[in-house]
């Protein structure tokens, strides 16, 4: 066979046999590399600018690149692009188009740069472009999240630990700790932003380029921060992805968290929510069925993230220096990390503003389990009594409640006092629902006063 068998591959000349053609389906990623599109233009037509700047294209010859990109890029938004697989990738597939539109001024584009530097650049800008997008959507369910903590500042419900009722607690303030697990995730996310913002175009395949380069002027074109200050690990690293992943499967942690919640919630057994219609499908066969199948589903794509940041981790375990064809791997990952993380912000952020909250279960749940207990011990504290003694006090008037079917709240001041005698009449004021809550009135206490004040510096931003 002769190199013609190979034509239009860039590295025709090396070659005198053809690829075979499974294995130019088997490692072809233009199936899915070519949704990098845009950001491939952006920097083809960057360095472009670049090129001419220093001299090496002619005004002209710049022109004819970009309007010929410009063209592309509609014609692929109209569907009007028909990707070849055995031009491998999304670059080749838009250079090889370039250069059929615009003639030689297409094959000068590729000056001073390689496959290896290009699809890191077009990674970071995709990237860099997506994770605005997430953070957009999480501050979509953050602030939906304060709505309805500055709503329910009053709404009591029992608190948990170890899924047993432990405090009382108001509905608002435990929004509020979702809240502050998504503020986490976003501050996390800006700053693996900075990471991902830094330019490796220019590195070439691995070692730079000798054509005299303004690697600066490109970077201010493409609004990256900083230049990648080594070529050879500019075009290997991948930590900004694996990065971003690890983000990511902290946010689906989270929001399998509260998925766990809101089934729980929504369940006969609690009915403390109810979620919208909309958000929910029936049972096939049995009619009164309402399942919570959003947060079901988000609760599995959890596993579904994790899985990509452990493939990515292994994919780059054992890489040497520099480029290897294993990076491949890294965009099915990605795609679908970002993908699937947007989808459910953006499912969540429009689900919880539809939520109902049945109060009243929340306040009879609230009732059961002994959920002032800790209110009296407290109260016999503030008398004197060591805590450890008033401890073993409201755990005897615990065992007498359970035994007769009565909450402490519900107990005469007399059966009270057969525990103790520094018990008076006011300790009915501690063991009310809203008087346990409202003493909490502290910086990042539950009393309804504290959850407002949580709200407006939020809001804030403080």
């Amino acid at each position: 066979m002769t190199q013609d068998d190979n034509t239009g591959k860039p590295w025709a000349g090396r070659f005198t046999e053809a690829t075979d053609r499974f294995v130019e389906a088997f490692s072809a990623s233009v199936y899915f590399d070519k949704r990098l599109y845009r950001y491939d233009i952006e920097a083809s037509i960057a360095h472009a600018r670049m090129l001419t700047h220093v001299g090496l294209l002619e005004d002209d010859e710049y022109q004819a690149i970009e309007k010929g990109l410009f063209e592309i890029k509609n014609d692929i938004e109209h569907g009007d692009f028909a990707w070849l697989v055995e031009l491998e990738d999304v670059h080749m597939n838009i250079e090889a188009r370039l250069t059929e539109r615009i003639g030689i001024a297409g094959k000068k584009l590729h000056t001073g740069r390689s496959r290896n530097d290009q699809v890191a650049t077009d990674m970071r800008l995709y990237l860099r472009d997506e994770i605005d997008q997430i953070r957009g959507e999480l501050r979509r369910l953050q602030d939906a999240l304060l709505d309805i903590a500055e709503r329910e500042a009053e709404t009591i419900l029992p608190g948990f630990t170890h899924l047993q009722v432990a405090q009382p607690v108001t509905f608002g303030h435990h929004m509020l700790a979702w809240y502050e697990m998504l503020r986490r995730d976003d501050e996390r996310l800006g700053d693996c932003r900075r990471r991902v913002n830094v330019m490796p175009l220019g590195a070439a395949a691995l070692a730079g380029t000798s054509y005299p380069i303004d690697r600066a002027f490109t970077a201010r074109l493409l609004g990256f921060e900083r230049i990648a200050e080594n070529s050879l690990d500019a075009v290997s690293d991948r930590d900004f992805i694996i990065e971003f992943i690890g983000c990511a499967a902290l946010i689906m942690t989270h929001l399998s968290r509260f998925s766990e919640e809101l089934i729980l919630w929504a369940s006969a057994q609690f009915g403390f929510i109810e979620l919208s219609d909309r958000y929910c499908t029936g049972s096939s066969i049995m009619p009164q069925k309402k399942n919570p199948d959003i947060p079901e589903l988000v609760r599995g794509k959890t596993g579904r993230v994790n899985g990509h940041l452990v493939a990515l981790l292994t994919l780059m375990k054992a890489q040497p220096l520099a480029y290897n064809k294993d990076n491949q791997e890294d965009k099915e990952p990605l795609f679908d990390t970002v993908d699937t993380l947007k989808g459910c912000l953006r499912i969540f952020a429009d689900m919880m503003p539809a939520m109902e909250i049945n109060k009243k279960r929340m306040l009879a749940a609230a009732h059961q389990g002994f959920a002032t207990a800790t209110d009296l011990a407290d109260y016999l504290v503030r008398r004197g009594v060591p805590f450890r003694d008033a401890h073993e006090v409201v755990g005897k008037a615990v065992r007498y409640g359970l035994d007769n079917g009565k909450d402490l709240a519900d107990m005469s001041l007399e059966e009270l006092r057969q525990f103790s005698s520094h018990i008076e009449a006011d300790v009915f004021d501690v063991l009310t629902l809203s008087g346990s809550v409202a003493a909490r009135n502290h910086l990042g206490g539950t009393a309804p006063e504290q959850v407002r004040a949580a709200v407006q510096r939020a809001r804030a931003g403080i």
